[in-house]
């Protein structure tokens, strides 16, 4: 469980986030919503311990982010566009992730990426990656390790038809296995299928909760 209590932030004398208080429970699906510039990302940085908030706490199992641990434990992140060594090719990228947790499993690594549409055997470069391909790879790095709880910023950005198909129902799958997965999303439809609370933001602040 993730709890974020009275939540606020400011950078360069500007409001960002104002009044957040939400709670986040495991086997479920939380979509954030809102314009551009709403908060949302900002949000997910907090949680994630990437911000120090202004004032307000995120607590995940009775831990303080900031301050009992610096970030995020357990958790598969992808905020914004997900960064790789170009001249690597997906495998050696992932494995050299995993090994920062020293996980670098090359199984469970090619058995996700095959997960993730990906051939672990590719030799092309990240650099030559199509913006989908690079998408797969960075959803692949967020759930390699088996986190807990999934943070995923646009995760669909950049799939084609029959990629969102296959995401939606791999999001759905790691739901019922008992992940908390948060995920920001102007796509309606992808909010409508696999959200069970959805958090609408505007300004930096809550404005809806919609359970489902």
């Amino acid at each position: 469980m993730i709890k974020v209590e009275n939540l606020k932030l400011i950078l360069n004398k500007r409001t960002i986030l104002t009044d957040i208080d939400l709670c986040f429970e495991e086997g479920k699906i939380y979509g954030l919503t809102g314009n551009n510039g709403c908060g949302k990302t900002m949000l997910m940085k907090c949680i994630c311990g990437f911000v120090k908030p202004s004032s307000g706490s995120v607590i995940c199992e009775g831990k303080r982010v900031g301050k009992d641990i610096d970030y995020l434990a357990d958790a598969g992140i992808i905020i914004e566009n997900p960064c790789f060594i170009g001249y690597y090719p997906g495998f050696k990228n992932l494995k050299l992730l995993a090994g920062i947790k020293n996980k670098p499993d090359p199984v469970r690594i090619k058995e996700t990426m095959k997960t993730c549409g990906l051939d672990p055997d590719l030799r092309l470069p990240v650099r030559k990656y199509s913006l989908g391909m690079r998408q797969r790879l960075g959803i692949a790095q967020a759930i390699m390790e088996d986190q807990k709880i999934l943070i995923l910023d646009e995760p669909m950005n950049g799939l084609d038809i029959d990629g969102i198909s296959e995401m939606r129902e791999l999001l759905l799958r790691l739901k019922n296995e008992g992940k908390l997965i948060i995920l920001a999303s102007h796509n309606t439809e992808d909010i409508r299928i696999l959200c069970d609370d959805i958090i609408k933001m505007d300004k930096g602040r809550i404005v809806e909760i919609r359970h489902g």
